[in-house]
């Protein structure tokens, strides 16, 4: 029918690489987001082609199907489901896209977020031991207060001796008499149970220290290793992150996708508002000419059944009549 209409063929064939390149483009969007995913080559070039392929036969199809009519809105009706069918597509084609321009903001982003993934996960596992390491430290820290309280009563007692020695303080007279005797042996008993408790503290303070090391031990050794953040699940979080946070990403984001949804549409609208051509009074001219052709066709067939059913009727009374 172009043939017959060659003015038209223009206009055709650029609605025809509009679709062509769309497809192009959605191969190339399914091939990186594939690669992200398998991060195999073949897998890649298969599914990608096979989705490019897809895309284009279903604009193909869209584009086919709408037909010219002297009415805008009745064809603008018609054309509605078609073009937001063709905005979902262009949403699905331009978001792996948008993965690849963004990718350096999406990988300082993503090293971001495996930090902050390690570190809830180290918090959790520091919740589930951390009362074990508070119990041993209150331990340990008694232990030492108990030391720290005798040496403070030794202190205390060895200064009172000696200022009795020295007349200072006690009796105020300078002698080492009874008095000064008594101070200093209870001076030297407190010494000699600060050494007694020190020893014996000192012991139970090394086993909470080594029951500390042992928990720490275990501890980390139950701290998953850090992941690397890489799946297209990371990635479109990244980038949803990144939009969040930056207007300018989030604009240039907004204008990837109307790029692609026009891009998309483009064939659909062409149809649409272009005006009707020799291409549209030929197709139109076709398919009445065939429309009355199969009405021909199925009268034709009704008129030999009728007919076969009345010949069907007369036999039984021919037959009746020649044997009497």
């Amino acid at each position: 029918m172009l043939k017959r209409a060659p003015v038209e063929t223009n206009k055709y064939a650029g609605i025809g690489g509009t679709i062509f390149f769309t497809g192009v483009l959605a191969a190339i969007s399914a091939g990186y987001a594939l690669w992200t995913v398998f991060n195999e080559l073949w897998a890649t070039l298969l599914f990608g082609l096979l989705w490019g392929l897809m895309i284009f036969n279903l604009d193909r199809y869209i584009v086919a199907s709408m037909k010219k009519r002297d009415n805008f809105w009745l064809e603008f009706r018609m054309a509605l489901p078609r073009l937001v069918l063709a905005i979902l597509i262009a949403v699905v084609i331009s978001k792996p896209l948008e993965l690849k321009i963004f990718d350096k903001e999406i990988q300082a982003e993503l090293i971001t977020m495996e930090q902050q993934v390690f570190k809830t996960q180290e918090d959790q596992v520091q919740v589930r031991y951390q009362a074990r390491i508070n119990e041993l430290k209150a331990n340990i820290a008694l232990l030492n207060t108990e030391i720290s309280r005798q040496a403070a009563r030794r202190d205390t007692l060895a200064l009172l001796a000696q200022q009795e020695a020295d007349g200072t303080g006690g009796s105020r007279i300078r002698n080492l008499g009874p008095i000064y005797k008594a101070k200093k042996a209870d001076a030297d008993t407190a010494a000699a149970q600060l050494q007694a408790i020190t020893i014996r503290n000192q012991q139970r303070i090394n086993e909470y220290r080594q029951q500390l090391q042992s928990v720490d031990s275990a501890m980390k050794a139950s701290i998953p290793l850090r992941s690397q953040l890489d799946g297209l699940a990371s990635r479109l979080d990244a980038l949803g992150r990144i939009t969040a946070r930056s207007t300018p990403i989030r604009w240039a984001n907004w204008f990837i996708m109307l790029l692609f949804i026009a891009i998309e549409c483009a064939p659909v609208f062409v149809k649409l508002i272009s005006p009707r051509g020799p291409y549209d009074d030929l197709l139109q001219e076709h398919e009445h000419a065939f429309e009355i052709h199969r009405k021909q066709k199925m009268e034709l067939r009704q008129l030999a059944y009728e007919k076969r059913m009345e010949q069907e009727k007369g036999l039984p009374e021919e037959g009746s009549l020649a044997h009497q």
